[in-house]
């Protein structure tokens, strides 16, 4: 075992605080100098992660604490990244888990520590933001004990460690009550029961690849734990395909990284025990094993949960295209999204029995989306479709679909529309807790009533009501579930919309276009309540007179449009519509442009 080492995660559902956590352990573990500017949540370096406020991709950072290194893995708390989760266990020895002192384990909590306990990891409990208003952290302690119960976890693991404190404040403490100094009592837990990594120094060097990080000067770094042995630049290694069957390539490394703070340094070897990147690979992906020996086995890789949902992403065919994406064609789509799976395991991308169309599965709409917008600020333009869950033929030949336990914490006030909306999408309530100034709600639903669930709560709760879900089971098919009540506004004609042309149209609906916008045949202007498509015309000018001028009284009274964000637009739209995407527009627009065309095919499908 090397003593000088330990390998840690911090798991946690999303918004417990996990990265903020981070942010101080890095402060005391002296990873800055004392002049140095410090930002906030320093660990989420990607643009979409600062903005959102959440973190996407599991990163790796070091702590060095009294002689001793401890390596830290920062992972997403959202279930949609739960693969990023998944392949950071396999790096580690044990798990801090976050709970939130008033919110308590959450549906992301229980799924990570069930993938924590399966491993057979050392779990620390952290009661974090004792400092919250209503905050209660001897209880929540009891309700963590409750799920390491239900999720039967071992003698062991059930006597896991608690501190409680504060990761923004950067205090912890062994009981509620001790003096508020430093982090000192976690940083003293984790060494004293997370144990050292169990690596064998003397045998030939053997590593799995749990995570692909990219450089401009060497390309593909492969990161994982070293499970025995040393490699030194320079030496002679065999990739183990996981991908092609167990194949053997030849590779020389050229770069040793470790992680110290929040920068990468080059190092002459790495040794047995550490989480290390190393480099010199054409090709090389997540599961794949790097070995000095010849005739060594492939690592076992962790089956990682397979994905609840579909969805399309198509070439760009608007009559607006190529204005402001510079890639468009379906070759360079096909070329990024493949270039995607090489570094996310839980997304699949096949061809489609369409040209130009390309069918994605993934674990949420969220996952999708972000994707989505990672490629439209690189430049594509797009289209992407209504997610649909995939289903399952059962044992007897009966059609199955994915089901979720679903949470939400709403004001009193709001619960009786909560529940309205679950039984419309065919949700079954489970339970109901009365908080201390919400009520929790928790139901039994299909993936498919969850789709565009959240835009609901949101509308009932003025933004106040918080869901989360997580995946149960396949079971029986529950029917039709109508998600969407309203119809939509289609324009008739191409052009700039006028303020003239929108005010009679905002008398039929919701408008989702302001004056002076692009339009086109086919896309959708605004929301009608009735559930019908109507047509209209949003680009008509007014008539000049001799006595009007152009502009009178038609400044007034025109409600400002409702911008969908792109999550938002992808569980908005129809079975027969498109979000299309380009990096300065969202748009909503129907499969087939031509009204014409969209009346022939509602007759046809009546017909059928």
């Amino acid at each position: 075992m090397n003593r000088s080492i330990r390998n840690i995660a911090i798991i946690a559902h999303v918004d417990h605080g996990k990265t903020t956590l981070v942010d101080n352990l890095l402060k005391e573990g002296g990873a800055y100098r004392a002049n140095q500017h410090v930002e906030e949540r320093a660990m989420d370096s990607m643009d979409l992660e600062k903005e959102k406020g959440i973190t996407i991709k599991a990163k790796n950072t070091s702590v060095h604490w009294r002689d001793k290194t401890i390596n830290i893995v920062d992972t997403p708390g959202h279930a949609d990244f739960g693969g990023e989760v998944e392949r950071a266990l396999r790096m580690v020895d044990g798990v801090l888990l976050l709970v939130d002192a008033y919110d308590g384990p959450q549906a992301q909590t229980r799924f990570v520590l069930r993938k924590a306990l399966a491993h057979g990891l050392k779990v620390v409990i952290v009661i974090n933001k004792i400092d919250r208003d209503n905050a209660d952290p001897a209880k929540m302690y009891d309700k963590v004990l409750e799920l390491l119960m239900e999720l039967n976890a071992t003698e062991e693991q059930f006597d896991a460690p608690v501190v409680y404190g504060s990761g923004r404040d950067g205090y912890m403490m062994y009981k509620l009550g001790d003096e508020k100094k430093d982090l000192t009592p976690l940083f003293e837990t984790i060494l004293e029961h997370v144990p050292p990594p169990f690596a064998r120094p003397n045998e030939p060097f053997h590593m799995l690849v749990s995570n692909i990080d990219w450089s401009d000067y060497v390309g593909r770094i492969a990161v994982g734990k070293v499970l025995g042995g040393n490699v030194s630049v320079g030496d002679t290694v065999w990739i183990v395909r996981h991908s092609e069957g167990g194949k053997r390539i030849r590779a020389k490394i050229t770069k040793v990284f470790e992680f110290s703070g929040l920068q990468t340094h080059e190092s002459p070897t790495a040794t047995a025990g550490n989480i290390v990147g190393v480099s010199g690979f054409e090709d090389i992906d997540i599961g794949d094993t790097i070995t000095a020996d010849e005739k060594g086995h492939a690592l076992p890789f962790t089956q990682i949960d397979p994905p609840t949902l579909e969805m399309q992403i198509c070439v760009n065919d608007g009559p607006l295209v190529g204005r402001e994406g510079k890639y468009v064609t379906s070759r360079q789509l096909r070329d990024r999204l493949m270039r995607e799976i090489k570094t996310n395991v839980s997304i699949s991308v096949e061809d489609s029995d369409r040209a130009g169309a390309f069918n994605i599965k993934a674990r949420g709409a969220m996952q999708i989306a972000v994707l989505v917008e990672t490629m439209r600020r690189e430049g594509f333009e797009l289209l992407v479709s209504r997610p649909t869950v995939i289903e399952k033929t059962g044992e007897t030949g009966e059609r199955l679909e994915p089901y979720e336990t679903v949470w939400v914490e709403v004001p009193d006030e709001c619960v009786g529309a909560i529940m309205q909306n679950l039984a419309n999408r065919k949700g079954q309530l489970t339970n109901m807790e009365k908080l201390a100034h919400s009520t929790m709600i928790e139901a039994t639903i299909t993936t498919r009533g969850l789709i565009g669930m959240e835009i609901d709560i949101v509308n009932a709760t003025s933004g106040r009501g918080v869901m989360s879900h997580l995946f149960k089971e396949y079971g029986p098919y529950a029917g039709e579930v109508l998600t969407r009540l309203t119809g939509t506004l289609i324009a008739t004609e191409p052009g700039e919309t006028t303020t003239y042309a929108l005010v009679g149209v905002q008398e039929r609906g919701k408008l989702f276009v302001g004056p002076g916008e692009l339009v086109y045949e086919g896309m959708i202007v605004g929301e009608n309540p009735r559930n019908e498509d109507i047509v209209v015309n949003a680009v008509r000018e007014k008539k000049l007179t001799n006595f009007r001028s152009q502009g009178e009284g038609v400044a007034t009274g025109l409600i400002p449009p409702v911008k969908l964000s792109l999550e938002r637009a992808i569980e908005y739209v129809a079975n027969d519509e498109f979000v299309e995407v380009t990096p300065q527009n969202i748009r909503l627009r129907k499969r087939t442009l031509n009204n014409g065309e969209r009346q022939k095919q509602k007759k046809a499908a009546k017909l059928a």
